[in-house]
């Protein structure tokens, strides 16, 4: 599965079913960049189990400001369009399977 790019005008119909985890993110942060490889590397392990949605903050402000987010990058992790968990800040691999694992 591919990772979308979330945007205010299509991000509750992209979360709305079974295990997303969103990336709150902005091109000029360092962490967020650490953290693209180790998601794209996720997606490719979970096979399907988690969508991942990516959202940049600077372009999508609606959308971060509705979920309260403050600091990037944050991870939400989302069940059927209900926040379930929330990491802030950069996690290796493991600790992000682990988050969706748990959740799944």
């Amino acid at each position: 599965m591919a990772i979308v790019k979330g945007t205010d005008q299509n991000f509750s119909q992209e979360i709305s079913e079974g295990l997303v985890l969103v990336d709150f993110w902005a091109a000029w942060c360092g962490p967020c960049k650490m953290i693209a490889p180790v998601l794209e590397e996720l997606d490719a392990d979970m096979n399907g189990k988690v969508k991942i949605v990516k959202v940049d903050v600077d372009e999508n402000q609606g959308t971060a400001s509705q979920y309260g987010i403050m600091s990037i990058p944050t991870l939400l992790l989302m069940k059927d369009g209900e926040t379930v968990d929330k990491v802030v800040g950069f996690r290796p691999k493991e600790a992000l399977a682990e988050l969706v694992n748990q959740h799944a």
